[in-house]
């Protein structure tokens, strides 16, 4: 796509019969390619997938605008490393054991039918990010997120949120509380599948100070009631170990590139740490 192009203001005319059918068909193909790991593209086709209901000509042509790149940039390989990254998690400062005094009833979810661990331990850990107020029409937020275990990427996640945020504290709230449901999801199905984890909660980076403090310290308060739930629902899981949060400069947030229009440069760099 074309930076500077802004899917939600296009004014070009509406797509006919056949062309809306052939729009939602190369969707589907390029929704497809992101599942199996062209994440260079997810952040675009997420943007796009949003105008099937009603394309236009404009949408069509950065839909073919994607062809053409995957034409000139047709391989991409993720890194599958079984190593324990190169990540120093001292900065992860939060206690769960501070959290129990508010949240006495905080314990992970076990399966109760889950089969002996077997093998190696692995970690997890997560990059998170929001784009506050990205669509130009709504106003409403995007949200994205990677996810990690070991070095290995397992999970990729670039949508528009559902709700209009006030805030970027809000939107980026609302971000964490998708990456921990959709951590909280993984950790349940490692554990049925027999694979052992190494005792730590998913370590999450998130670019945003406020969202850090509020789910990492016990003696934060929220001033906005609408975002309690996301805001609980964090602390939470911090209380029972499923997660640990800490701060990460934006330049270097992985998630960066599923909620934003980078440059070249700033694309290669976050993609280049663990794709080839």
């Amino acid at each position: 796509m074309m930076s500077m192009y802004e899917p939600e203001m296009d004014g070009s005319p509406e797509l006919g019969q056949a062309d809306h059918t052939y729009y939602q068909e190369l969707i589907g193909m390029l929704r497809w390619a992101t599942e199996i790991g062209r994440v260079d593209i997810l952040m675009e086709v997420s943007l796009l997938s949003q105008y099937q209901a009603c394309p236009r000509v404009g949408h069509m042509e950065q839909a073919l605008r994607i062809f053409a790149y995957l034409d000139t940039a047709p391989n991409l390989s993720l890194y599958y490393d079984w190593r324990v990254p190169n990540i120093d998690y001292s900065q992860f400062m939060s206690s769960k054991e501070d959290f129990k005094t508010y949240y006495r009833d905080a314990v992970e979810e076990l399966p109760s039918n889950m089969p002996k661990p077997r093998g190696r331990s692995v970690g997890s850990t997560a990059w998170v990010d929001a784009s506050h107020a990205a669509n130009k029409m709504t106003r409403k937020s995007h949200t994205g997120y990677v996810i990690f275990l070991n070095r290995a990427p397992i999970l990729w996640y670039s949508k528009r949120q559902n709700t209009v945020e006030s805030s970027t504290f809000g939107s980026e709230f609302i971000a964490l509380k998708s990456c921990i449901e959709a951590i909280t999801s993984l950790r349940y199905k490692l554990r049925m599948f027999g694979i052992p984890l190494d005792g730590e909660g998913t370590h999450v980076f998130c670019d945003n100070k406020s969202v850090v403090t509020n789910a990492t310290k016990v003696e934060s308060t929220l001033n906005k009631k609408h975002n309690s739930i996301a805001y609980h629902y964090a602390r939470w899981n911090v209380a029972a170990g499923v997660v640990d949060v800490s701060w990460i400069a934006s330049l270097t947030n992985l998630a960066d590139a599923f909620t934003k229009r980078l440059t070249y440069d700033q694309r290669q760099h976050l993609f280049g740490q663990w794709t080839y």
